[in-house]
């Protein structure tokens, strides 16, 4: 996603969730809610059954310093058109969750760190670290959702003077694409932009109602019990002795187009995410020295909002977004043609 560009901040970068360890004991806080400029009624926004109640966080790093208090008072405007964010979640008569637009507001924090520098942060930023999630509030998995901010915002300043802003959004609310939207739109409040870009919020998650009665049109193998049994069992339990590594890596331009130029042969105009997504499955199955007929699939979301009929209307931020499922034999995958046979099966489970 990329970086809104925010007030007074020097250079940037997005980071997720990772890097070296912060000690919370030299981060005092300073907290306050965030409300809305205007009064608003009291409402209930529904949720469809692809809003999922975890939270979206977001870190970014400025090498330079970042007016808080513009920050601020452009939360404050930008949550008029995006009122649900300073809501709260609740039970519903159904018994699903939904978004009291009770204008609560959001929580915003402050914090100092004066032993660490941006720089530093970033050249760790390789190794992830969950100790980044002390530099929010609320950033450990919360017990519940009810009744807690949908929307937690933390700016730490940093001993050389630089900043990092961190942001926790209720995944019930946004999905990656809508958080991008409602954080371009407030830096453009904060940086003072006309809106003759502005694309206005749409909120009515009605959009995605299922149809009555339900209807499964087709296999869904991302839902699929694909459990293995007998020696498929053993040889799968195997894989998975140790735990598993965090790591964050950086594909150049001239990366994407290798992988691009190994499948273009079979695959014509591979995207740069069929290539990525391939590429990083086949690494998996070959890492792990998988047998090669043990089947292994690859998950991974697929934005609806102009595959559906109608498509979704501009600016609606909520979740949309289905899992697709890709499915191979690990042999498959690890042989010399797996590349463009990997990236082949990605295409299509897009499709």
């Amino acid at each position: 996603m990329p970086a809104p560009s925010l007030p007074r901040g020097r250079s940037h970068r997005v980071v997720h969730i990772p890097s070296p360890r912060v000690d919370q004991r030299r981060s005092p806080r300073n907290e306050s809610l965030t409300f809305l400029l205007i009064r608003l009624d009291v409402n209930y926004m529904t949720l469809s059954n692809l809003d999922d109640p975890c939270l979206l966080r977001y870190l970014f790093v400025f090498t330079g310093a970042v007016d808080v208090d513009a920050l601020r008072t452009a939360l404050s405007r930008v949550l008029v058109d995006y009122y649900p964010l300073a809501g709260r979640l609740g039970p519903g008569d159904d018994g699903k969750l939904v978004v009291v637009c009770n204008a609560e507001g959001a929580l915003f924090g402050e914090g100092f760190l004066p032993g660490l520098t941006a720089r530093e942060f970033l050249e760790g930023s390789a190794t992830p670290h969950e100790s980044w999630r002390k530099l929010l509030r609320g950033g450990a998995e919360l017990q519940s959702f009810i009744g807690v901010p949908t929307l937690v915002v933390q700016v730490t300043r940093l001993g050389c003077g630089g900043t990092i802003l961190c942001t926790a959004i209720s995944h019930c609310l946004c999905d990656g694409i809508g958080a991008a939207q409602f954080l371009h739109a407030w830096a453009r409040v904060a940086r003072f932009e006309a809106a003759d870009h502005h694309v206005a919020p749409f909120h009515d998650r009605g959009v995605l109602r299922p149809r009555c009665p339900p209807h499964v049109a087709f296999e869904h193998q991302e839902y699929a019990n694909s459990l293995p049994g007998g020696d498929e069992l053993a040889a799968a339990s195997s894989l998975f002795v140790g735990p598993l590594a965090r790591v964050s890596l950086t594909f150049t331009g001239a990366h994407v187009q290798r992988l691009k130029d190994l499948c273009a042969p079979w695959l014509e105009e591979g995207t740069s995410f069929e290539v990525l997504a391939a590429h990083v499955w086949r690494a998996w199955v070959r890492s792990l020295s998988a047998p090669s007929d043990l089947r292994v699939k690859l998950l991974f979301t697929v934005d609806i909002r102009r595959r559906v009929h109608p498509g979704l209307p501009g600016g609606y931020y909520g979740n949309g977004f289905v899992l697709a499922c890709a499915e191979s034999m690990a042999g498959q995958l690890a042989a010399p043609s797996g590349a463009h046979h990997a990236a082949r099966l990605v295409r299509a489970a897009k499709r």
